[in-house]
């Protein structure tokens, strides 16, 4: 009965996007668009609803005896499951974004048309796979929720993106104030993702480049792409494509990720739904398409003033989309090796990290010139620039880069360093003072505003990030050994021993727990418990969960691998990561500077550039070949 009225609703749903869209489409859009949108959303929140129910009802105890905040949160540990979830958000963005109707707004009623035709889309896709009823995930979900949210949102640009192929003109301050939007959660979700990987999974680092989470990067490099090139006139070209492929490589992961994470053995490519290799070919498609026709209306357009882009903003935004190819290239191996070979295969971190890692320093690199080299904005009258002298220029950069050489030399003395750890501190101290003169000084005599800031801030950020994991990747401390009660793991200068290993059994899990005392300089400074939990109705492996003692400077982790079958031995994974606790608070740090941008960008009025018409501003258009 439920798996019917889930089917239902999500039938209707399907309907009501289908008027909602047409709707939109009339001369002047009547309350029916809205009121069908928000009909689409009503039907999304009852097919969750009905999930969440069959969920909690499926086997003792709820979801096959697993806690209930994994049972009720599991609704987007599986692919099904979490199409429901992202079918809520997305129908959600879009009742936000068209309740205001704007009568005769040709632009606004192509962009909503198109969004509602993507929840028709999804709506139909998982109409046709039935509403499942997936048993909870034993080692309970990542924080799924904000990153479907962030993702949804981008549907919004990505209808002003189809709106611009077709109308010929773009509202780049809706697309910004979108994907600032989209960008905010999709950052704490990213950050709260990798947080709950160390601190729930046991495995002992944050970022293991597994197709979840590399499908969430994916977006997040194209979006940030997309607000630098969003305000610069000269930048427009870029708005449109990657406003498409930011939202096009969200349910393209997802698929991919699908495929990745089937257990081996199973059919190509994707096995966990039935319509899902369909489904993935025609959003690969989709793409192409999408790209090809963008590119080939911006080969016939030629600009009506022209204007040249910031030579850091350009290349900043080119580094973004090469990255976030990267990371698709490597999604992409999977599949394409299966299929063509009939053997899986996997870009692990080698293949990231070589190919990552040089970008990103490029990135941290022009984000501390940015910081420093002063320009208008472009777009001036006739399409001239007026750059700073090279001398101001210089004089610019001076002083961050002294202090980025400092840092390099003073890390260098007190040891050999690892060459890629030094490099990156040494980029991030550039940054950071880059950052700080650039807050503390005036802008043409005016205060910065928010908008401004909360860009710096979002960078600093950043700085501090690559800091982290830098420092933990290259300094961190580890050891693994078997011990018996009494033994001890020596580590970073902690000596870790097993007091006990105790056993706790009910009728739906099995808990072992490793007592361990962390002792310094011969003193003990903690008590820690990790443990491995097995739920026998689930079938699945035995869930490890770490035991975390933080401090300013460095986190202790101590997991357990495998436990004795006598109850007095354990396999115990020692490490000791430094600058943990800044990795997190750089996060916060860089959501919080969005939100500082969101809040500085919101009701604030843009001028026209020449040949615009009030805020939306005009696209080039074709020039008519000239005759022979």
């Amino acid at each position: 009965m439920t798996a019917a009225l889930g089917t239902a609703a999500l039938w209707c749903g399907l309907l009501a996007s289908l008027v909602s869209a047409l709707a939109w489409q009339r001369a002047r859009p009547a309350a029916l668009a809205v009121r069908a949108g928000r009909a689409a959303l009503g039907c999304a929140v009852l097919a969750v609803a009905l999930q969440v129910t069959g969920l909690i009802g499926n086997g003792p105890g709820g979801g096959h005896g697993v806690p209930l905040s994994y049972t009720v949160t599991s609704l987007w540990s599986a692919l099904e499951a979490s199409l429901l979830l992202w079918l809520l958000a997305l129908t959600g963005v879009a009742a936000v974004a068209g309740r205001r109707r704007r009568p005769g707004d040709r632009l606004q009623s192509v962009a909503m048309a198109a969004v509602m035709l993507v929840c028709g889309v999804f709506f139909a896709v998982s109409a046709l796979t039935g509403p499942p009823v997936v048993p909870a995930a034993a080692d309970g979900p990542g924080p799924g929720a904000l990153l479907h949210l962030g993702s949804a949102a981008l549907a919004v640009p990505f209808g002003h993106g189809v709106a611009w192929l077709v109308t010929g003109r773009t509202e780049t301050g809706t697309i910004r104030r979108w994907t600032l939007a989209a960008w905010v959660p999709l950052t704490a979700g990213i950050v709260l993702g990798a947080w709950w990987s160390y601190r729930a999974l046991g495995w002992g680092g944050s970022w293991e480049w597994d197709p979840v989470e590399n499908g969430a990067l994916m977006p997040w490099l194209l979006a940030t792409a997309l607000l630098h090139a969003a305000p610069s006139r000269a930048m427009r070209p870029w708005v449109a494509p990657l406003a498409l492929t930011a939202f096009l490589l969200v349910p393209f992961g997802m698929f991919l990720a699908a495929h990745d994470t089937a257990p081996p053995g199973s059919a190509l490519p994707v096995t966990v739904l039935p319509v899902t290799a369909l489904a993935g070919a025609a959003l690969l498609a989709a793409l192409t398409v999408t790209l090809a026709g963008a590119r080939a209306l911006l080969a016939r357009c030629e600009p009506r003033h022209p204007a040249r882009p910031d030579p850091l903003l350009l290349l900043g935004c080119a580094l973004l989309t090469v990255l976030a190819g990267t990371v698709l290239l490597g999604l992409l191996l999977p599949p394409a090796a299966e299929l063509l070979r009939g053997e899986r295969a996997e870009a692990g971190p080698p293949y990231y990290e070589g190919t990552l890692v040089p970008g990103l320093l490029a990135l941290l690199a022009l984000m501390g010139a940015a910081a420093r080299v002063r320009h208008p904005r472009d777009g001036t009258a006739g399409g001239t620039r007026h750059w700073d002298t090279a001398t101001g220029a210089r004089r610019g950069l001076a002083w961050p880069l002294a202090v980025g050489a400092g840092t390099v030399a003073a890390l260098a003395l007190t040891g050999p360093p690892p060459v890629m750890a030094l490099a990156v501190f040494g980029l991030a101290a550039f940054v950071l003072a880059a950052v700080a003169g650039r807050l503390l000084a005036r802008t043409g005599g005016e205060p910065m505003g928010l908008r401004r800031a909360g860009g710096l801030v979002a960078h600093a950020g950043i700085a501090l990030a690559a800091v982290a994991v830098a420092a933990s990747s290259g300094y961190a401390e580890e050891a693994t050994a078997r011990v018996w009660t009494g033994g001890s793991v020596p580590a970073g200068g902690y000596t870790v021993r097993l007091e006990a290993v105790e056993r706790d059994a009910d009728a739906t899990a099995t808990t072992i727990t490793a007592v361990v005392s962390a002792a310094r300089e011969g003193t003990v400074v903690d008590v820690l418990r990790p443990s491995l939990t097995s739920y026998p109705a689930s079938d699945g492996p035995p869930v490890a969960r770490p035991a975390v003692r933080s401090v300013l400077l460095h986190d202790l982790y101590v997991s357990v691998t495998d436990v004795g079958e006598d109850g007095r031995s354990a396999v115990l994974r020692v490490a000791v990561n430094p600058f943990m606790s800044l990795l997190w608070a750089s996060g916060a740090i860089i959501a919080l500077g969005g939100l500082l941008a969101l809040i500085g960008g919101r009701g604030r009025p843009r001028t026209p550039p020449p040949g615009s018409h009030g805020r939306r501003a005009s696209v080039p258009r074709p020039r008519r070949a000239a005759a022979m």
